[in-house]
């Protein structure tokens, strides 16, 4: 059975920065499994594996356009220190902004603390190396709901 849109594909992945970096791994814990066609993986890693089989390994070369994208310098703005109600903020610490996207502070000043909304691998090529576990039909509950159910129900 081949990866298209509507399979349940399960892959183990090592993700690899230019420099050889492993960044990310699923060796050693269950494979991801992935709802094909449901934008529940970067585009780039989803056209890979279109087509391939149970069995198939591979290395992927994705682009910052088709992984986390570009950086956007709007995505980093200043804002006034009491925003955070007065805990204590520092360089790397990352929050929920009130829309769920994730923001990543960048600096802290006396009055002003710079965060980030870029993902952290924007502007990243990103290096794949993928084993195909399996392939299946997904469920009618899964298409339904967009995402792939475990063995026990509802993930």
């Amino acid at each position: 059975m081949n990866i298209t849109k509507d399979k349940v594909a399960a892959i183990h992945y090592t993700l690899r920065d230019s420099n050889g970096n492993i960044l990310d791994s699923s060796q050693g814990r269950d494979p991801l499994y992935y709802l094909h066609g449901a934008n529940n993986l970067i585009p780039g890693m989803e056209e890979g594996l279109e087509g391939r089989t149970k069995g198939d390994v591979l290395k992927l070369d994705v682009d910052p356009e088709k992984g986390y994208g570009k950086r956007d310098p709007q995505l980093v703005e200043e804002v006034p220190i009491k925003a955070f109600g007065g805990q204590k903020v520092e360089v790397g610490m990352q929050f929920e902004a009130n829309d769920g996207q994730v923001i990543t502070v960048t600096n802290v000043g006396p009055e002003t603390v710079t965060v980030d909304a870029n993902h952290p691998l924007a502007d990243q090529s990103l290096h794949f190396d993928v084993e195909v576990i399996d392939v299946r039909d997904a469920t009618s509950d899964e298409l339904s709901h967009g995402h792939v159910h475990g063995p026990g129900g509802h993930h």
